[in-house]
């Protein structure tokens, strides 16, 4: 087992830059039971322990003073059972090498985000989805964990074992523990035709259920100061396989939507009064385009422009609504919104603390590139997204307090017990798990 410091400095940042933190030590354990060890030391010294993956969450919800572990070395597939259709996966783990050797097996996750650089634990533990009329989040997809508990001892539950504690830690927000391992389910790979058009917001939102009940995921952005949106519609295919050809991939996905727009980026934050002219262009950009490919090829997109984000679950049944509050905030507001607003959906689940735990799901993302003021728009924002009852993403930026969580989560008080029971010294605790959780 390694210990290091951590960052230059000892500092360790986030993707988006807007955290940092200044761990005592920093360690990398080779095994679960070097894991488990560090954690008993760390009692021993009286600090705290927080894990962290690759560090794409906008919150602090890994930051530490104490402890700060490591899973790079605990990667790599366990198991895979064909007759149960599951694959067991070390928490460590990318999502990108996971997919990878996943579609080497002729397998797949149903559903996943839009990217694919966290860990698994990491993706998991703070409720990262991606878009669904009826498959949820990538947590929803977990059959079993494990995770090393506050007095060092390695804990593992399903709907069979420990029932009560894989309800919760599947999205646990290392808060109950820190997870070591995975069970996913899984499935033979499959075929997904995608369909990108641009449409106009108006006609987005006037045929938005009828756009959610027609495709099996459905997604848009919507380019802030302009009337346009670009739809993305992904279903099951036949095939044959037709995927981006080479050159138009790069075009598209490389020239256009990293390179071109972050040097959009660059000059909408030197001149904000150039934003609203940027974004009439960005949203003519990108033409429509029909391909079809293996899942993870077409759920996942590279994302090289770095920023800032807030997304909240909204009801599904509320989200035009809320869309249209917030492009009338725009409008009024006289701020200068360079990224655009994206929106996907998710089925109700039964995990406690998913944002679509109990009720059928909208998701409205808001960005802002890293280094430009984003607070007065964010703020605009969520003061919409809760008035619709709205539940943050646990990963992204947000104001919001235990008080408040306890009234958009009929299930809070389960999880807090939970933890009274594992975690009674707050071994876990950090600044964020205070203020969303409680002492």
């Amino acid at each position: 087992m390694s210990s290091t410091a951590s960052g230059k400095n000892g500092t360790w940042r986030n993707w988006g830059g807007n955290v940092a933190a200044r761990p005592a030590r920093e360690v990398t354990p080779a095994s679960v039971d070097e894991l488990a060890d560090a954690v008993r030391e760390a009692a021993e010294d009286g600090l705290k322990v927080k894990a962290v993956g690759s560090g794409h969450s906008f919150t602090s919800i890994a930051a530490t003073d104490g402890v700060l572990i490591r899973p790079q070395l605990l990667t790599g597939i366990r198991d895979i059972d064909r007759n149960a259709m599951t694959v067991t996966v070390e928490a460590g783990t990318p999502l990108k090498r996971l997919n990878v050797a996943l579609a080497r097996e002729g397998l797949s996750l149903t559903n996943m985000g839009d990217i694919m650089e966290q860990t698994v634990s990491g993706a998991t533990s703070t409720g990262t989805h991606g878009t669904g009329r009826e498959s949820a989040s990538i947590a929803a997809q977990i059959r079993a964990l494990e995770l090393v508990t506050a007095d060092g001892s390695v804990l593992t539950c399903s709907e069979k074992e420990n029932p009560e504690v894989f309800a919760a830690a599947r999205i646990g927000l290392g808060a109950l523990g820190i997870v070591t391992a995975i069970t996913f389910a899984v499935e033979p790979i499959f075929l997904l035709t995608a369909r990108e058009e641009p449409m106009p917001f108006d006609r987005v939102l006037a045929e938005f259920d009828q756009l959610w009940a027609e495709n099996e995921h459905f997604e848009f952005y919507w380019f802030p100061h302009t009337h346009s949106t670009n739809t993305k519609r992904n279903n099951r295919s036949a095939g044959p396989e037709k995927p981006v050809g080479q050159l138009a991939g790069w075009f598209e996905d490389e020239f256009l939507s990293n390179g071109v727009f972050q040097a959009a980026q660059w000059v909408g934050r030197a001149v904000p009064a150039t934003i609203p002219a940027i974004a009439q262009i960005s949203s003519k950009a990108l033409s429509s385009r029909t391909y079809t490919d293996i899942p993870y090829k077409v759920y996942t997109s590279p994302r090289r422009v770095r920023f800032v984000e807030m997304e909240y679950a909204v009801p599904r049944a509320a989200v035009t609504e809320a869309l249209r509050e917030l492009r009338t905030m725009v409008a009024r507001s006289g701020l200068r919104v360079s990224f655009p607003v994206e929106v996907r959906t998710a089925p109700a689940d039964d995990i406690t603390l998913s944002t679509a735990s109990g009720r059928d799901s909208a998701y409205i993302a808001v960005h802002m590139v890293k280094g430009t003021p984003y607070q007065a728009y964010f703020t605009a924002a969520e003061r919409i997204f809760t008035a619709h009852e709205g539940r943050p993403h646990w990963g992204k930026v947000h104001t919001r307090d235990a008080e408040y969580f306890s009234g958009v989560y009929p299930r809070f008080g389960e999880f807090t017990a939970l933890r009274d029971r594992l975690d009674p010294e707050r071994r876990f605790q950090n600044a964020y798990l205070r203020r969303v959780l409680g002492a």
